[in-house]
């Protein structure tokens, strides 16, 4: 397994669109190892393909304080969400930025597991959270674009002072 490199905005990488997953291969298999030792050296809860430079429809996820429950989503999609609440949340590719966005408290997941085996899944509170913020990654969005235009602002020239100082 490998550590890969966090891909950090304003790189546009992470505003494009991923493509499905078409191939479940060793491949594939070797780079979901990969974004899960990423993901918990980083340390977060959840890795989104795109974050590493993937362009695939791929995201990992583990909201166990014992990182013993790896959930990989492959295509995912959501089927259904209630309770929406204010919810703070930061993101490994914006580091130490963290900010109120309004998620879904539950929401059903539907998505392939690592050998391209359809599941649903039911959640509620950090995970699906993460469900959603993984699935926007997925689809080219932030967590920051649920934010107004000052407070974005704000972050982009906090992230630029921190890139100039060499942080």
């Amino acid at each position: 397994m490998a550590l890969l490199p966090i891909l950090h905005h304003p790189d546009p990488r992470l505003r494009k669109k991923t493509a499905p997953v078409q191939q479940f291969d060793q491949k594939l298999q070797k780079l979901i190892d990969d974004m899960f030792e990423t993901m918990y050296a980083a340390p977060g809860v959840g890795l989104a393909a795109n974050q590493v430079g993937v362009q695939l429809r791929l995201s990992v996820m583990d909201c166990s304080d014992e990182h013993d429950q790896p959930i990989v989503m492959i295509n995912p999609e959501m089927v259904g969400s209630d309770d929406p609440q204010d919810m703070e949340e930061g993101c490994l590719s914006l580091p130490d930025i963290r900010d109120k966005v309004q998620r879904y408290n539950k929401v059903k997941l539907r998505a392939l597991d690592r050998n391209g085996k359809p599941f649903e899944l039911e959640a509620e509170g950090l995970m699906a959270q993460c469900i959603q913020h993984e699935i926007d990654h997925l689809d080219g969005k932030l967590y920051i674009d649920y934010l107004s235009s000052l407070k974005r602002e704000r972050i982009k020239k906090k992230l630029l002072k921190a890139v100039a100082s060499g942080q």
